[in-house]
């Protein structure tokens, strides 16, 4: 809204500084009102909650009897903290980013679609304390429709022309630098550019051509895999809040640097067009993250719940897609993907190993807890590792 504003100045023959259309003068504007928004409205909405008698769930003695135990006091907190860190970043997206831009339209969809779905979840488990909310099936059902609507925007050039004219915006666009030193690029469209995969620490993508059904895989892997990989993260008080702060702020750098054509050719990174909206977003996220965690951090007086978890793990795996980082991202976001990991290996384990178990108690981080780990000790080790981690994924652009 700011960039139109700015735009009806200038043909009334005001003059804006042009400071603020810059996408790095947006990020920080996008990050200070996510951060004051969800720390100014934080106490209200944390009351509604408790009067609406929104509390948490423990999981089953019978299942974890030890963690039952230990999260016994966590028992009625107020949950689906995540529509207030929806609300801060929706403000943020309204406010700051360009509403003629592909991406600011891809996020705004990802976000209210994942976010009601996490919020329907939330509310069948508030509903029904002895379920499990929705289904698996149905969750990925609906996850795997909006990958598909994504997908189809992205991969197919009728359908993404046919938008574009609809909703009036430029759909995405990349340049990659053939000869960095001489500054020679050429252009590539939205089907080639997405049809790409990088690679860490190397320099020349991986060209899927006619494979795109691999395109589609990974976009499918990287959007749903990290939706449900935070939503398993958010076990414990203020970790899944933290690592987000990470893993997004690195990811807004990173769309940042993809956004200037002369750091990208400097990087010998892909140039992507209007990649300042995915970082101001970004950067919505990361200030959201901070402003929740002042009520989340131990002891939590709100979870974001699946609303928040769903939606924010989503934001950040299309944003790995779009900014063709899939596989950076498995790095910068490792926490996320050690933590899937550990529940998948316990499951298998016990399916094909007659009930055996890897760990004491998954997702990884219950795991530490059974051995004794104060819960603050396993989040500040969390963050740490979440910490070094993004720093690793930030330098592989510059040892590529």
């Amino acid at each position: 809204m700011l960039l139109l504003i700015i735009q009806w100045l200038q043909t009334l023959g005001v003059k804006v500084p042009s400071a603020f259309s810059y996408a790095s003068t947006r990020m920080m504007l996008a990050a200070m009102t996510s951060v004051i928004t969800t720390i100014f409205l934080g106490p209200f909405f944390i009351k509604k909650l408790y009067s609406l008698k929104i509390g948490q769930p423990i999981r089953y003695a019978s299942e974890c009897p030890l963690l039952a135990e230990l999260h016994q006091k966590k028992k009625d907190t107020p949950t689906m903290g995540g529509v207030l860190l929806l609300f801060s970043m929706t403000l943020s997206l309204v406010l700051w980013m360009d509403l003629t831009a592909a991406f600011t339209w891809i996020f705004l969809l990802v976000s209210l679609s994942l976010g009601f779905l996490g919020g329907v979840d939330d509310y069948l488990k508030l509903r029904h304390p002895h379920a499990k909310g929705l289904r698996p099936k149905k969750k990925l059902f609906v996850q795997t429709l909006i990958v598909l609507i994504m997908g189809s925007y992205l991969l197919l050039p009728s359908v993404t022309g046919g938008v574009q004219k609809i909703l009036g915006i430029s759909p995405p666009a990349a340049k990659e630098w053939s000869h960095p030193k001489e500054g020679k690029a050429h252009l590539i469209d939205t089907k080639d550019y997405i049809n790409r995969i990088y690679i860490p620490f190397c320099k020349t993508p991986i060209l899927l051509g006619s494979f795109s059904i691999l395109m589609w895989l990974l976009l499918f892997l990287v959007t749903v895999g990290t939706s449900n990989a935070v939503n398993l993260t958010d076990g414990l008080d203020g970790l899944a809040a933290g690592c987000l702060v990470m893993s997004s702020s690195v990811f807004a750098l990173i769309a940042f640097l993809t956004n200037h054509a002369d750091i990208a050719r400097y990087l010998q990174i892909i140039y992507i067009e209007k990649a300042g909206e995915i970082a101001v977003y970004l950067s919505a996220t990361a200030g959201a993250s901070i402003g929740f965690l002042w009520y989340n951090g131990y002891p939590a007086q709100v979870f974001m719940g699946d609303t928040g978890s769903l939606a924010l793990g989503g934001v950040l795996g299309i944003a790995a897609a779009l900014l063709k980082r899939e596989f950076l991202f498995a790095i910068v976001g490792g926490v996320f993907l050690f933590e899937a990991l550990s529940v998948i290996l316990q499951i298998l384990s016990m399916r094909y190993r007659q009930g055996k178990r890897i760990f004491r108690c998954s997702p990884l981080h219950h795991h530490f807890e059974y051995k004794g780990w104060p819960e603050m000790k396993v989040v500040l080790r969390f963050w740490i590792m979440a910490l070094f981690l993004a720093i690793f994924g930030l330098a592989s652009l510059k040892f590529q």
